[in-house]
């Protein structure tokens, strides 16, 4: 009797659970899931699970061009922009996209609210209709260069 009550438990709580998107790509099953009880978020996923696959660790990425120059110095927007095209360019690397990421780190140096529309809008033209990752966005002191206004760092898995 236990382990039927413990199975039905688990059952209905899986139930409770929004499934925003159910994503296979070869032996890769993302699953993206926004939990009753949470609040319903903008531009993130509260929880992904992958099933199968490689895990790709993306270093943090800057608003740096291919020379290694700041591209943008001053301008959220446009730093934002490079980091985006930067961490395209990472995955493309190792036969990735945006769209097998399930876990990204934004640190913006002396974020305020005002920051966030801004962020929200390079996120989406980045993301274009790809079910968004798992998301963190903290508000950091310094980078490790002074023109830095961005960095994001990003886990993703490929088949």
């Amino acid at each position: 009797m236990k382990r039927v009550l413990v199975a039905v438990i688990a059952l209905a709580s899986v139930a409770a659970t929004p499934l925003l998107a159910h994503q296979k790509k070869g032996g890769v099953v993302r699953d993206h899931k926004n939990p009753a009880g949470l609040s319903t978020p903008r531009g993130y996923t509260h929880v992904v699970s992958v099933n199968g696959g490689r895990t790709l660790y993306i270093a943090g990425q800057v608003a740096l061009n291919a020379q290694g120059e700041v591209v943008g110095k001053g301008d959220l927007r446009a730093q934002a922009r490079q980091v985006f095209e930067n961490l395209r360019l990472a995955l493309a690397g190792s036969g990735a996209s945006l769209k097998d990421i399930v876990k990204w780190n934004t640190y913006v140096v002396n974020f305020k609210p005002d920051d966030l529309p801004i962020l929200r809008e390079v996120r989406a033209q980045a993301l274009g209709d790809v079910t968004p990752p798992a998301s963190t966005l903290v508000g950091v002191q310094a980078l490790a260069n002074p023109d830095f206004l961005i960095e994001i760092e990003a886990i993703a898995v490929v088949d």
